[in-house]
């Protein structure tokens, strides 16, 4: 067999670092090398995630295991308030980034879009791994272009940070692609509860954010049009949804030294 690609884990003790590690851990092609987080430092991740050790050593500073182990690839979820700069560092270091934590801004992005062509090296940034999740922001895309009225409605659990989420965001900049302006026929509005119509994009899609406990990740997008609507939801009910994407990432990013931009552009 060809030489394993090395991958890394930011963010290795959470709920969706546990998963990536286990995914890791199930394909002959990747090799786990490195646990990045800031509890549990100095266990085995896999005692912590299967109960079984796996021979990777909790660390918690993701620059020392990018400068002190062979890393091809680093799969981070963590949080809005490190990812930019946990990406930055990645690229800086000669790692390929695969991110899946979102609240990375425009601007951001653009800068690292620059640095991952600058270092020619492959990244893929994705707010949604679930190929159904994708396959929803595109027919979503294609819908707007036939309805001139649309809102999303996203539902998380309520540990997210952030709001609204990635995929609401990256669903209405898909669909601000087809029509630039949404609702233009709706009356004048007066909120009794600030925010009630939720966030406003600049095309005037109204995005509402849920949280709540035992939710994971859902969305849905509703158009409608005199006498009818169409709804396009999509669920993900565990997050092993995300993980056939993660991994397809970590093999893209390998072969490729493009920054990408949501995963519907590899699929």
């Amino acid at each position: 067999m060809a030489n394993k690609i090395k991958v890394a884990v930011s963010g290795a003790c959470g709920k969706m670092g546990q998963s990536v590690i286990k995914a890791v851990n199930a394909e002959a092609d990747l090799e786990l090398v490195s646990a990045i987080d800031i509890t549990n430092t100095g266990k085995d991740i896999g005692e912590i995630v299967e109960n079984k050790s796996c021979g990777v050593l909790i660390e918690n500073s993701l620059e020392n295991a990018l400068k002190t182990k062979e890393i091809d690839v680093v799969v981070d979820f963590t949080n809005p308030d490190l990812v930019f700069l946990n990406t930055k560092l990645i690229l800086e270091n000669g790692a390929r980034p695969v991110i899946g934590t979102t609240g990375l801004t425009v601007n951001q992005l653009e800068e690292l879009k620059k640095l991952s062509s600058q270092k020619g090296l492959g990244a893929l940034v994705a707010p949604n791994f679930a190929v159904g999740a994708v396959l929803m922001m595109m027919f979503s895309q294609k819908a707007a272009k036939y309805f001139s009225n649309a809102e999303i409605i996203e539902l998380h659990h309520n540990n997210k940070k952030d709001a609204p989420s990635g995929t609401a965001i990256k669903t209405a900049q898909l669909m601000t692609q087809e029509r630039a302006e949404f609702g233009k026929d709706n009356c004048p509005e007066i909120e009794t509860f600030k925010g009630s119509r939720g966030g406003v994009t600049e095309s005037n899609i109204h995005i509402h954010s849920v949280r709540l406990p035992g939710f994971i990740a859902h969305q849905e997008v509703i158009f409608g049009s005199p006498g009818q609507a169409l709804t396009i939801r999509h669920d993900s009910f565990d997050r092993l949804s995300f993980m056939p994407g993660v991994v397809l990432g970590i093999r893209q990013v390998v072969n490729n030294n493009e920054f990408v931009y949501g995963l519907e552009n590899i699929l």
